[in-house]
């Protein structure tokens, strides 16, 4: 490698923790910026990192650490007998990059609780590898083949008529919600969606109720619609409309996701539910119901929707693929009472003109044939496998000094570490080790819940559990590099 110089008095400062960027993110955009450039090429093999230690003067673990943030990010790849290469295909569009432009910072702040790659127990990402390929490549084959000229021009700003039949369909079987097409909306996910219904419904310099901790999709959508962002705490029962009424009784409307709140995993209780739609029906306020990975409850059932009970037209259902099928297909729904329906199509048609013909009909195909609740069920069976085995192997790793909440589904692990908050709440320790466990401090500030860690388990299958929780588990020990680095 052409770049070994040595950083000056790197040990020292090192030690010291005087660096303003921290040694192991230098080497990193050190050997980032010799791929770009063309100095490293694609196959060029890398020193190990004891040789790259002894060469630039740092430690041991600073190398180790920017060596596994180069893996988690795609830079390098580990070859048996060969060692660490620079991969053959490296990322494109990846933000995190020296001299990255303050637009493209700014856009990953707002997304940097969540990685670019999928690493290793990353929450919210549905298992890929048992996604079923084979059906889908037949059904948008058979939607490619279907579409009509007229097809071609231009879709419905709605979303495709059977699709919003069949999202019809599902939702009277699966939620208990009973609606006609004509209150579908068909969306690019939930972030288009909300930020949709924040910019018709809320009026600019109101305030929403969000959760604390909540999605920080949602947050960010609030700020972008400049309205104002009022965090109420969650617990057992869900959000507390009480406090909610505290803070601002007047809000515009509020976002929460009650089958299975993100990310403590509870279910907002029938009193809470109650409580809140009766606040809503008070103000005139609107409530999106987030049906954040609703259908994966590990029990089996399935709890009526906050929309099936909602007697006052109150509720926007927010319903998406991306847990179900997989994120990249960007495709998500709301259903709104009737008005509201017609005035979020005719604004869909200025701002996005509708989504995907051959995307939609063979979503449509597989919600109508039953492939896609045959899907969805061998998913649940899949994932309280995974779940299990994750907890296991993190239960033996830690032997007793970790406390993991039982949650009735969803993708990931609310993993307790005592006394280790002071620790996790200014930094994602776990990152440089190309692991996605999610540290909860970065979703709140709330000082009761920032020894915790969001571990996702369902991209992990049950033989690759136990060397994952060892990682996990090290990863934790060792700390962050710029802590624990000894010269």
């Amino acid at each position: 490698m052409n770049d070994l110089r040595p950083f000056d008095d790197a040990a020292g400062r090192e030690a010291a923790g005087e660096a303003a960027t921290p040694l192991y993110r230098q080497l990193y955009d050190r050997i980032v910026q010799s791929i770009l450039d063309g100095r490293l090429q694609p196959g060029d093999r890398l020193p190990s990192a004891r040789a790259y230690a002894n060469e630039t003067g740092v430690a041991r673990g600073t190398v180790d650490a920017a060596y596994g943030m180069l893996a988690g990010n795609g830079f390098i790849d580990t070859q048996p007998r060969i060692g660490t290469i620079v991969a053959r295909r490296p990322p494109a569009g990846n933000d995190d990059l020296p001299g990255a432009s303050p637009a493209a910072a700014s856009a990953k702040s707002t997304r940097s609780w969540r990685p670019d790659a999928l690493l290793p127990l990353t929450p919210g990402v549905p298992a890929l590898d048992l996604f079923p390929r084979k059906i889908w490549a037949q059904a948008i084959g058979r939607a490619a083949r279907a579409t009509s000229g007229t097809d071609m021009i231009y879709p419905d700003a709605a979303g495709l008529p059977q699709l919003r039949s069949a999202i019809a369909t599902q939702l009277g079987v699966s939620r208990g919600i009973v609606c006609s097409p004509e209150q579908i909306v068909v969306t690019g996910g939930f972030q288009s969606g909300l930020a949709l219904i924040m910019r018709e419904l809320a009026g600019r310099g109101r305030s929403v109720w969000l959760e604390d901790p909540g999605y920080p999709i949602s947050g960010a959508a609030v700020r972008q619609a400049g309205l104002g962002q009022i965090m109420v705490p969650v617990d057992r029962e869900g959000l507390s409309v009480d406090a909610g009424r505290a803070l601002d009784p007047h809000a515009a409307l509020c976002v929460v996701t009650p089958a299975h709140q993100y990310p403590l995993g509870t279910a907002m209780s029938l009193a809470r539910r109650q409580q809140l739609l009766a606040w809503a029906y008070e103000q005139g306020a609107w409530v999106v119901e987030d049906d954040f990975d609703g259908e994966f409850r590990s029990d089996g059932r399935s709890l009526p929707s906050l929309k099936s009970i909602d007697e006052g037209e109150r509720v926007l259902y927010a319903g998406t693929f991306s847990k179900s099928l997989f994120p990249g297909l960007r495709l998500g729904y709301i259903v709104a009472p009737p008005p509201i329906a017609d005035h979020l199509r005719r604004a869909l048609r200025v701002s996005e003109g509708g989504r995907s013909i051959v995307d939609q009909t063979a979503v449509a195909d597989l919600l109508a044939s039953g492939q896609f609740a045959r899907h969805v069920q061998r998913m649940r069976i899949a994932y309280a496998t995974r779940r299990d085995a994750m907890t296991r192997a993190i239960e033996a790793e830690f032997a007793g000094g970790a406390q993991i909440d039982q949650a009735i589904g969803g993708l990931h692990l609310l993993l307790r570490i005592p006394g280790e908050g002071s620790r996790f709440a200014h930094f994602d320790p776990l990152r440089p080790e190309g692991l996605g466990a999610l540290a909860l401090a970065r979703l709140t500030a709330r000082e009761d819940l920032r020894d915790a860690l969001l571990v996702g388990f369902a991209n992990v299958p049950e033989r690759r559990a136990p060397a994952l929780a060892k990682r996990l588990a090290e990863a934790i020990t060792r700390g962050p590099p710029t802590l624990n680095a000894a010269p």
